[in-house]
């Protein structure tokens, strides 16, 4: 902080300084680009369900082929690409899940497989795993209270 400026008068000239975000146009973007990987799951799903499946068998197939698609892809360098475009239109589809794991991976590959890749690939997606579990475990005990009573 710049002496002789207050707190409220130092967050008024960063407020002032700071580029103002294209809220609109990102908000756009993150819905198209989203929007087109879920139409590619769809793609995908359809493709089981002609191939015989029942719908739970193509969609955990769909899961499966898309975490594979995310990982490969932010493995070849090109989601984060995809990323820095979308947005939140590339994290909130399952492919984002699996790039949150391969992106740390491959970030500390150099310190070696156990110690730096195996070590590292939770960082992101840890919590994200943790309160999913802790949410699942909630929702099945209220879900066994309601079919008990």
């Amino acid at each position: 902080m710049e002496q002789g400026l207050t707190k409220k008068e130092y967050e008024k000239y960063v407020q002032k300084k700071m580029p103002k975000s294209p809220v609109i146009k990102n908000t756009i973007k993150a819905f198209i680009i989203g929007g087109i990987i879920c139409i590619v799951g769809q793609v995908v799903s359809n493709y089981f369900k002609g191939r015989g499946m029942s719908v739970e068998e193509a969609g955990g197939a769909t899961a499966i082929v898309m975490v594979l698609l995310g990982a490969l892809l932010t493995g070849l360098d090109i989601y984060d690409g995809i990323a820095k475009h979308a947005g939140a239109g590339t994290i909130v589809p399952i492919t984002g899940f699996a790039n949150s794991i391969v992106s740390p991976a491959m970030e500390f590959k150099s310190e070696g497989y156990v110690l730096g890749m195996a070590s590292k690939m939770f960082v992101i997606a840890g919590p994200v795993l943790v309160y999913g579990i802790i949410a699942s475990i909630v929702v099945g005990i209220i879900s066994f209270i309601v079919k008990t009573l």
